[in-house]
C-alpha cells in the first residue's frame, strides 16, 4: 500500500516564515515610530518648557524661544516626516525582498 507524503509541511513552513518576516518588519517599524515620536515629543515639550530660559537670547532680533516655536519646531517636524518616509521605504523594500526570496 503506497503512502503519500503530505505536501502540507512545505506551505506551513512558508507561511510561518512569512509571519516571522512580517513580525520582524513590524518590530522595526514600531521602533522607528517610537524613536520619531519621542523626538517629536521632546521638540514640542522642550520648546515650551524652556521658553523663559531661552527668552534672553535672540536670533535675528527675535527671542530664541519664539524662533524655536515658530521656525525650529516646524523644521524639526518636517525632518521627522522626511526621515520616516525615507526609512520606511528602505524597510518596506527589505521586507519585499525577503518575501520574494521565500517564493
Amino acid at each position: 500500500m503506497p503512502t503519500e507524503t503530505a505536501p502540507s509541511s512545505d506551505p506551513d513552513r512558508e507561511r510561518q516564515a512569512i509571519v516571522a518576516a512580517r513580525a520582524a518588519h513590524w518590530a522595526r517599524a514600531r521602533r522607528l515610530i517610537a524613536l520619531l515620536l519621542a523626538l517629536w515629543l521632546a521638540t514640542s515639550f522642550c520648546t515650551v518648557f524652556f521658553a523663559r530660559d531661552l527668552a534672553h537670547l535672540s536670533v535675528f532680533g527675535w527671542p530664541l524661544s519664539f524662533y524655536l516655536a515658530a521656525q525650529g519646531a516646524s523644521l524639526t517636524y518636517l525632518t521627522i516626516i522626511g526621515a520616516y518616509a525615507w526609512r520606511m521605504r528602505i524597510l518596506d523594500r527589505d521586507f519585499q525582498r525577503t518575501l520574494e526570496g521565500r517564493s
